[in-house]
Parts: structure tokens; C-alpha cells; sequence
């Protein structure tokens, strides 16, 4: 596609490198952080420009990324005195990555429509390793024809991106995939601390289970780490306690029952109290071994 005038709004460790991305590939960006030397450093090392206010970098933007931490600071960002819908222009299209409630989104929806301009929520699954590698999964809600027109942007980070339904849609999708993934980092733990308990090598079980039905990302990818008690590798618990918040409050609405989440998020909770509330999501089994060591068994 023709090079886009792009705004990018929030450089953590996901948006830092996806903006990159889409300067590598020849667009021309405008980024804005909340902490000011964090975009002096990514307009040091990409093609771009810096802007002082999330209103000064959407203002010449055709479409505008949102990239931030939780529904507050979402709102701040883009309904702010100097935020973007204060400077968005008509037709122009907002693209939200930030994992929200689904509420949320439908506001964010309202309020561009009422504007006169386009928003596709869409946030995203690979942690910082995806968006570093440009492997990304993005789940998309909003109208067919403004999934379109981000579509080919979202492919320079992205290895998947589909649109689910209308706004919202993409954040429902979210909700799902961090149900899945609180279980099977559970079921994970679970594993190895047994395989240990029981005198097995634990490496050499992985070996083998991970070639049957037992197979997933987290085991290929975190067992290493997990058995190491290295837990820096990866999506924080503070920001999955966060995610599990809206799916247990969306599934209170739509009337699913989560036992296990609900469950997991007890464990996550307990591994906070442990000091690891800035640990990767894997430390699940970070808690079985402090039990072990201290024998007690407190399931929440």
C-alpha cells in the first residue's frame, strides 16, 4: 500500500517495536508517549517525528494507533483536554491495540462515529517476542470496511489479523484467548512440579510430551524458564490480572460460567503476595514450589 501518515500513541514494549515496524516499511509516523525520553530514544533509532500531546500527533494523521495500559489510561489518552479526539480529523481512523473492556470500545465507537471518523479495536496476542518479531495476532472489531484499510498495516507486525464482528468483537476475542491461556500455564505448573515431586527429569518429560496431544506454545516456549525460575520472559501478572478483570466481569454479563479462571486468578493473586507482581505469567509454578518449600496448600 501507499505510505501512510500514521500517528502512534504509547511506545511500552509491544508499541515501541510495532511502531518501529511500520517506519521500516516506509510510513511516515509521529509517535507520543506519556514518558517523553522514551520517544526521544525510538525517534533516535527510526525514521519519525515526536509529538508533545497525543492531540498534536493525531492531528495530521490519517490513521491514529493506540497502544497504552488499561481502560483509564485508554480514556486519557483519546478523551483528555489535549488527547486525540481533540485533534482527530474527519475521516481519519483510530485503531486501538490496548486491551480494554469491551465497553469500552463501544464508547470509543460512539464517540469517533459522532465525529465523523472510523475505529477498529484490536488488540493483540505474541508478547513483546511477537511484537519484536513482527508475529503478532490481532483480533479486529468494527466495520469491514475499516478493517480493510488497516488491514495491510497490520500486516508489517502481524502474522494474523481478523476482523471478528462490530466494535468490541475484538476485545470479546482477547477475553477468550487469555481464558485459554490462564488455564493452560496452570495446567503447565501443574505439570512440572509434579514431574519434580515425583523424581522425574523434568526437561526429558517435556521432551517427550511435547511431541503428543499434550503440545502448546507455553510448554515449547516457557518450560526452559519455568524449571530455571527465570520469570522475565513475557507478559506481566499485574497486566493478566488485569485482562482476567474484564473476561470475569464480561462473563457475570453474558452468564459463562469460568471456574477455572476465576481459580487461576486466585493463583495469580497469591503470586503477587509472593513479589511477582512484575513477573512473566508463567510464575504460576513459582507458587507451587514456595508451597513445597514451606508445605503448606493454599488453594485461595
Amino acid at each position: 500500500m501507499a505510505a501512510a501518515r500514521i500517528a502512534f500513541i504509547g511506545l511500552g514494549v509491544m508499541g515501541y517495536p510495532m511502531a518501529g515496524w511500520l517506519s521500516s516499511k516506509g510510513h511516515s509516523i509521529t509517535v507520543y508517549n506519556r514518558t517523553g525520553e522514551v520517544a526521544e530514544r525510538w525517534v533516535s533509532q527510526h525514521s519519525g517525528d515526536l509529538a508533545q500531546t497525543p492531540q498534536q500527533a493525531a492531528a495530521a494523521a490519517d490513521i491514529i494507533f493506540t497502544c497504552v495500559g488499561n481502560d483509564n489510561d485508554l480514556s486519557e489518552v483519546l478523551m483528555g483536554e489535549q488527547g486525540v479526539m481533540a485533534g482527530i480529523k474527519q475521516g481519519a481512523l483510530l485503531v486501538d491495540h490496548t486491551t480494554t473492556s469491551a465497553e469500552l470500545a463501544k464508547q470509543i465507537d460512539v464517540a469517533c462515529r459522532a465525529a465523523n471518523c472510523g475505529f477498529v479495536d484490536a488488540p493483540v496476542s505474541g508478547g513483546q517476542q511477537g511484537a519484536e518479531n513482527g508475529q503478532l495476532t490481532v483480533m479486529c472489531g468494527g466495520d469491514p470496511e475499516h478493517f480493510a484499510e488497516v488491514q495491510p498495516l497490520l500486516a508489517c507486525y502481524a502474522k494474523e489479523a481478523q476482523l471478528m464482528g462490530p466494535s468490541g468483537s475484538g476485545q470479546l476475542c482477547k477475553m477468550v484467548n487469555q481464558i485459554c491461556i490462564a488455564g493452560l500455564v496452570q495446567g503447565l505448573a501443574e505439570g512440572l512440579n509434579f514431574a519434580q515431586r515425583a523424581g522425574l527429569d523434568a526437561h526429558q518429560v517435556i521432551q517427550v510430551i511435547s511431541k503428543g496431544a499434550a503440545q502448546s506454545w507455553q510448554m515449547e516456549n516457557r518450560h526452559k524458564t519455568m524449571l530455571a525460575g527465570e520469570y522475565d520472559h513475557g507478559f506481566a501478572v499485574e497486566w493478566m490480572r488485569k485482562d482476567l478483570s474484564y473476561a470475569l466481569a464480561e462473563a457475570k454479563t453474558n452468564g459463562a460460567e469460568l471456574p477455572v479462571t476465576e481459580l487461576v486468578d486466585q493463583y495469580y493473586a497469591q503470586v503477587q503476595e509472593l513479589g511477582g507482581n512484575r513477573w512473566d505469567t508463567s510464575s504460576l509454578l513459582a507458587r507451587l514450589v514456595a508451597q513445597n518449600n514451606t508445605g503448606t496448600d493454599n488453594k485461595g
